[in-house]
């Protein structure tokens, strides 16, 4: 396929998380707002005069100092982002707005708030409590968190504006991205997919680290010009896969799998769009921090929601995802130590299989991917296994 315009400005991007852009955006006087997790509304960070910067440890080593704080038996993502943090790599943030959802970056958050780590005189820490269910009593707490932790705050310390004509221009500003990913996304529906997981991965996640207004001019020229892009000739991959899971922020480990003969033609994890790129509906009369509050509350898929009717719910939208776009089997990975991601790791690849009879691949790794070796083993042998599926299926047919 003839190589998108702006993939490589965009992997430059991804190298540091005080990339080009954010330094335009602070150095016109706009305020870096840092977060860890799907449950801090981006958009509320996306007002005017600040950006929410959704943060990574890219070109990770060994977190030794992290792990002196935090110990070796926590998750390696929340101890890259501590190192990254001690080795001065977020001192261009103005505020961290922490959510107490992740066990490991609650702490890694904690760290930046008892700690002078950030060398920013601005630089303040806060926490939101996040629901454990999805009733009525759940968006009313929600939305008062939300309040009181970020809006207040962010005008209080830095004079933006939190008004409901401010948080409606932010709505649609953020729903125009989110209109341009799933374009774009949808792409990996074809039969022959124009866009591979590893270039959508990438796009996904400089919508995450990059100020808004800065990036939509690319991800506007992208999406225009996949309309006419072309699929190889001859097919580079075998099978296609889901790839759902934890925490997600290296397309490299989406490249490895697409190296074994995996298209990844779905991304079904924490920094991925599905969910994640659905538009916020205000509906006529309610309050935009309302309706907020509501949609991220109700599109989560996060597995720290334990109701039965929750869980059970997940695993039907992964077979549906599966099925929407065309995808022959599912790969979940979890981070080691992570509490959530391994049960629901477990459970999912169970189920899948048992319930909706989709091939499933189940690996732990580390943030940093240092046993490629033996993950690219892994792959190669999940594709021919659907491979042999699809032989012994036909034998069946015929």
């Amino acid at each position: 396929m003839r190589d998108l315009k702006h993939l490589i400005f965009f992997e430059n991007l991804l190298q540091e998380a005080n990339n080009d852009l954010v330094k335009q955006a602070r150095n016109e006087g706009n305020k870096a707002l840092g977060y860890t997790c799907y449950f801090m509304p981006e958009v509320l960070l996306d007002l005017p005069g600040c950006f929410g910067v959704r943060l990574r440890a890219p070109r990770s080593a060994s977190p030794d100092m992290a792990t002196y704080y935090m110990s070796g038996r926590t998750c390696h993502y929340g101890r890259s982002l501590m190192e990254r943090a001690l080795e001065g790599g977020f001192n261009f943030l103005d505020a961290q707005m922490a959510t107490e959802t992740c066990t490991v970056t609650c702490r890694f958050q904690e760290h930046l708030q008892r700690m002078d780590i950030i060398q920013n005189p601005d630089f303040f820490c806060e926490f939101c409590d996040v629901p454990f269910k999805k009733t009525e009593n759940s968006f009313v707490h929600f939305r008062k968190q939300l309040q009181a932790h970020v809006l207040d705050k962010l005008h209080e310390k830095f004079g933006i504006d939190v008004s409901d004509q401010a948080l409606m221009a932010a709505i649609q500003q953020h729903n125009e991205v989110c209109r341009l990913i799933t374009e774009i996304g949808s792409y990996r529906k074809l039969d022959e997919p124009t866009i591979t997981g590893y270039e959508f991965h990438v796009i996904q996640l400089v919508s995450l680290v990059c100020p808004k207004y800065l990036i939509l001019p690319y991800l506007r020229e992208t999406a225009e010009e996949m309309k006419t892009r072309e699929p190889d000739r001859k097919r580079t991959w075998r099978v296609k896969v889901a790839l759902a899971g934890a925490e997600n922020d290296d397309p490299d480990f989406t490249k490895l799998i697409e190296s074994c003969g995996a298209r990844v033609v779905a991304d079904r994890y924490c920094y991925g769009s599905l969910p994640g790129r659905e538009e916020i509906r205000v509906e006529e009369g309610q309050a935009p921090l309302d309706a907020i509050a509501r949609h991220y509350l109700e599109t989560s898929m996060c597995p720290r929601f334990m109701p039965q009717d929750l869980m059970r719910g997940r695993k039907k939208y992964l077979a549906d995802i599966v099925r929407e776009y065309k995808a022959d089997g599912l790969i979940v990975a979890s981070n080691k130590f992570c509490e959530y991601w391994s049960y629901e790791r477990t459970i999912d690849t169970f189920i899948l299989k048992r319930d909706y009879g989709i091939p499933v691949c189940s690996i732990e790794k580390e943030y940093i991917n240092s046993a490629s070796g033996q993950l690219r083993t892994r792959f190669q042998a999940f594709v021919e296994s659907i491979e042999i599926k699809h032989i012994q299926e036909g034998k069946e047919n015929g």
